[in-house]
């Protein structure tokens, strides 16, 4: 038996199959994983996150404890509740795991307090990391135990789960930015998510949990599952720890170049110097998104062979829902364009390299 989350019993009880996920008894379905996607593309899902840790970061130095820990500059966080997605890496510049940092200084006095959300999978070894590189800044770091957390995703998902707020709370919570989030009464309500979609990540007390499942049910918001949250989340192009990145692979080939920053030169976060001997070599691998366009479905570890340059690999893949196509992403050799083949049960099938994503707010965006 895996660790359980305060919505394990209303799972059973809504006909969900449970399997393990990162050691966790986690609802895969509850149904039609199908219906499920469509719902959070078209109208509003919601899924249980209790699993991710929330862990709060208290103390004067907390900020350049963060300078350190992380690949992203925290330094961009200037305005309260503005979040972060960032890799916190090993000093190889392998990705221990990817996080978001949200920014609350009117908490406990300005700039003293930080919350950061980590994998489930990897939440011991994240703590374990954190708590050892903190030791010399004089860091608080909580776990919270005490919060469940759901994400309400789809276009109409901010609207519905808003239901849920106190009716003076509800305007605030609706008008704030992608990537905030905002104190609610003790709800922590955030416009983050994993799917592609707008919507709300709302972190709230575990007695109110199941309550706030239900009433989303009443309103409409379907309950959805992994498969769903799979298949969405690579629609988006979104990377999954453990499957398109870890601590073998580096940000650079692994399409998250992006939340590296090395604007300021005295910044000496971990991995830095070996992030910058790869930059200056020249990655051999990068990291692309693939478009099956013979007929097959595209799986991980799938062999991807490029004619002249080399072979890479496939890191996520599936059928779409929305494109009704095979969609992947892959890590292959730098020079790869155009088409490419993928080993599927023996047969040489052909792939375009395409811009990601292929689906976001509901929008096809690759022909």
């Amino acid at each position: 038996m895996g660790r359980r989350t305060p919505l394990y019993d209303l799972h059973v009880a809504l006909g969900a199959r449970m399997v393990d996920f990162g050691g966790w008894d986690m609802p895969v379905n509850y149904g039609s994983q199908i219906e499920e996607h469509h719902a959070v593309r078209r109208d509003a899902g919601v899924f249980d996150v209790s699993h991710m840790c929330v862990i709060d970061a208290r103390g004067a130095q907390v900020r350049a404890f963060l300078s350190k820990l992380v690949a992203n500059d925290v330094a961009k966080l200037k305005t309260s509740g503005k979040a972060l997605y960032s890799c916190m890496l090993n000093e190889a510049g392998g990705v221990i795991d990817d996080l978001i940092i949200y920014y609350l200084p009117e908490e406990v006095g300005n700039d003293s307090f930080f919350r950061i959300v980590v994998n489930a999978g990897t939440r011991d070894k994240d703590l374990a990391w954190m708590r050892e590189k903190a030791r010399p800044f004089g860091i608080e770091l909580t776990e919270r135990t005490d919060l469940a957390m759901i994400a309400v995703q789809g276009p109409n998902g901010r609207a519905k789960a808003a239901e849920l707020l106190p009716p003076a709370d509800r305007a605030a919570a609706l008008a704030q930015d992608v990537f905030f989030g905002r104190e609610v009464g003790n709800w922590f309500v955030a416009r983050t998510g994993y799917t592609g979609e707008d919507g709300f990540e709302i972190m709230l007390p575990v007695g109110e949990v199941v309550a706030a499942w239900r009433k989303l049910n009443s309103l409409g918001v379907k309950s959805a599952g992994l498969g769903a949250r799979d298949t969405l989340r690579l629609e988006a192009a979104m990377n999954l720890y453990g499957n398109d990145m870890d601590e073998s692979q580096n940000p650079i080939e692994s399409g998250l170049s992006w939340t590296v920053s090395f604007e300021d030169p005295a910044r000496d976060f971990i991995g830095r110097k070996a992030l910058e001997a790869i930059k200056a070599s020249g990655p051999p691998k990068k990291f692309v998104a693939l478009l099956l366009e013979d007929r097959g479905v595209l799986r991980g570890h799938q062999k991807v062979i490029v004619d002249g340059v080399g072979e890479g690999e496939i890191t996520s893949g599936t059928f779409s829902p929305t494109m009704e196509k095979s969609i992947a992403l892959a890590r292959v050799p730098r020079a790869t364009t155009g088409t490419v083949k993928v080993d599927v049960r023996g047969k040489l099938l052909n792939a375009r390299v395409v811009k990601a994503p292929f689906v976001r707010n509901g929008k096809i965006l690759v022909s």
